[in-house]
């Protein structure tokens, strides 16, 4: 009678001698073991927090310096120094004494240009020389002498406001009586002259919104290709932002074309600033745009407050920004558009040749644009093999 053979007794499994279960031991094993300090912030630096970190330091630190940066410039704007047309007040002693009780009053410069005439002094107005105008006139003796001052409100609301409110003050305690006139009034639909500083501030922040969100939808628009779709949203949008203004708001009466092509010249240039810093900085393009345009260039624009009651380094620094540049040009269309200068277009157009320069020699910086499909690059390949 045969017995059923027995299967050998297979060995019991090796057991630590500690006793803990194997897969305690595997976890400490080479690849379980408790990572270094090193290998920690490597992981780190690969994860998405590290970005988001920094940008939570990086948004508290704009929110502060954007806030900072308009306070200081518009908060308490007092005057510097400004550009004053005088007719006839070295004649008389009561006018050289109101021209000294108004640079003590607004404790700043009048910086005087003698005319010989109020017409030559209201051409250099036009051309936006002066803000102001100050004719003494005898009046049949020292006595009798009287004192016109004429301001311009569209040269800058904020100056003539700040004349308006000081020459008869000053007058009274002069003893000259004190006519003023405001010869260059805004429009009606503007009476703070502020419209001008709004539709660039539009221009400036959706043109580089625009470029933005090219590179984040359009990310496969070569660079030829991502110049001409900047060129496009530039042309409509600064035609939109025109067109609400004056035709659907009424609010400035514009020289349309003038104005629409200021505009589109404007979101040109600040579309391209973000794409030559985004070429050259890669993702955190967004904060050199950011310190450029709005940080520095709007709060010098001269479009809110106007450029003598500015912190004089700002005065300065702004007209060569695109913000400022854009301002100064929309403003001179609108109210002294026989005097048009060309500087500001000049400021414009060097900003919008540099950036789109830099973009285009280090094009293959920039994150977008796509590659050649594969089957052409293969096509391509065995041509050339075959001319070979």
């Amino acid at each position: 009678m045969s017995h059923p053979q027995q299967e050998p007794e297979r060995p019991a499994p090796d057991r630590p001698e500690s006793g803990r279960p194997e897969r305690e031991e595997h976890q400490h094993g080479a690849h379980g073991r408790p990572p270094t300090r090193g290998e920690r912030w490597e992981a780190f630096k690969q994860s998405p927090f590290l970005p988001a970190i920094v940008l939570v330091f990086i948004l508290a630190a704009a929110a502060g310096l954007f806030a900072g940066s308009y306070t200081y410039s518009m908060a308490n704007p007092t005057p510097h120094r400004i550009p004053t047309a005088v007719v006839g007040a070295q004649d008389a002693t009561r006018g050289k004494a109101f021209l000294d009780g108004m640079e003590k009053a607004l404790n700043a410069s009048l910086e005087v240009h003698e005319y010989d005439s109020v017409a030559a002094a209201r051409d250099a107005m036009e051309e936006q020389k002066v803000f102001a105008i100050l004719a003494v006139s005898p009046g049949g003796g020292e006595a009798g002498s009287k004192v016109t001052l004429d301001v311009s409100g569209a040269s800058g609301a904020s100056v003539a406001q700040v004349l308006e409110e000081t020459a008869p003050k000053v007058g009274e305690k002069v003893g000259v009586p004190v006519t003023v006139k405001d010869i260059k009034p805004l429009q009606e639909g503007d009476p703070r002259g502020l419209a001008i500083f709004y539709i660039s501030l539009a221009a400036v922040i959706i043109g580089f919104v625009g470029a933005i969100q090219l590179s984040v939808h359009a990310r496969g628009l070569n660079p030829a290709e991502r110049i001409g779709f900047t060129i496009l949203y530039a042309l409509l949008g600064g035609f939109v932002i025109a067109a609400v203004v004056d035709w659907w708001l009424g609010a400035v009466d514009l020289p349309f074309v003038e104005s629409w092509l200021i505009l589109a010249l404007t979101m040109f240039t600040s579309g391209m600033v973000f794409t030559m810093f985004n070429t050259l900085f890669g993702r955190w393009a967004m904060i050199p745009t950011w310190g450029l345009m709005v940080l520095l260039g709007n709060p010098s624009s001269g479009g809110a407050v106007s450029w003598p009651l500015l912190p004089s380094v700002l005065g300065h620094i702004g007209q060569w920004l695109p913000p400022g540049a854009s301002v100064n040009a929309q403003h001179t269309a609108v109210y002294f558009g026989e005097s048009q200068h060309a500087f500001p277009f000049l400021v414009l157009a060097g900003w919008a040749v540099l950036a789109s320069a830099v973009f285009w020699v280090w094009r293959h910086r920039h994150p977008g644009g796509r590659e050649k499909p594969a089957a052409h690059a293969a096509a391509g390949g065995l041509g050339g093999a075959g001319a070979v």
